[in-house]
């Protein structure tokens, strides 16, 4: 797509990970990149407080939906349910939200790609929340894709990726499961934010590509 100085990119999720890495990555263009997440006072769970952010932007080209939540692990005998809704709030419903309130005011040959993960068509015991969250908004984006046509909406699937989300893992937890990925994975490594980036301007950039899942996980589907 043609970016010119008027363009207008919005990356909800912008201010870490794959997010910041999309935003770095559309900065290098001509246009305005609008960044916004928790971290800037945007609570996905609050829909009028979405509806009134894409009020006071006004026209926007392309929407990026990196944002995403701490789903609980475990069985789905044992699993935290309320917390497994909460979750559901911010990166299911959240991004219906986002899209369908960005979409009011998107300009011709717009753009919208979410972001949902691997986990989505990997079945993997103890990962319920995740598994259910990502499927169904893969299937959710082929819907808009129609319904929004001829805007465009896609999904970038990211297999293990090197951000802040993990943070919170004790740090031999952590080098030990990317280390298991560089063994394991046919690629040879786990993916970096840049890597996952690749695939939002990919689905930005190729005017043929709609309704599509963009699989970037190293791999692991075929593993």
């Amino acid at each position: 797509m043609t970016f010119t100085d008027t363009t207008v990119s919005v990356v909800i999720g912008g201010t870490s990970g794959i997010g910041a890495a999309v935003a770095k990555a559309l900065a290098k263009r001509p246009g305005r990149v609008e960044i916004a997440s928790r971290a800037t006072g945007l609570d996905l769970a609050d829909t009028a407080a979405v509806a009134a952010y894409f009020r006071r932007l006004g026209p926007i080209d392309h929407l990026i939906m990196t944002a995403g939540s701490a789903a609980p692990g475990g069985k789905v005998s044992d699993v935290d349910l309320d917390a497994a809704k909460a979750a559901f709030d911010i990166k299911f419903w959240g991004s219906v939200v986002v899209a369908r309130e960005a979409a009011r005011y998107m300009r011709a040959g717009g753009t919208i790609t979410f972001t949902s993960g691997f986990l989505a068509r990997r079945t993997v015991p103890g990962t319920f929340v995740k598994t259910a969250m990502n499927a169904a908004l893969e299937a959710t984006a082929k819907v808009m894709a129609k319904e929004l046509a001829p805007l465009r909406v896609n999904v970038v699937s990211p297999g293990l990726t090197r951000t802040e989300a993990y943070a919170g893992m004790a740090g031999e937890a952590r080098d030990a499961m990317f280390d298991r990925a560089a063994a394991t994975l046919p690629a040879g490594r786990a993916g970096q934010p840049e890597d996952i980036a690749q695939g939002h301007l990919f689905a930005i950039d190729n005017p043929f590509v709609t309704g599509s899942v963009i699989d970037i996980e190293g791999g692991a589907l075929i593993n």
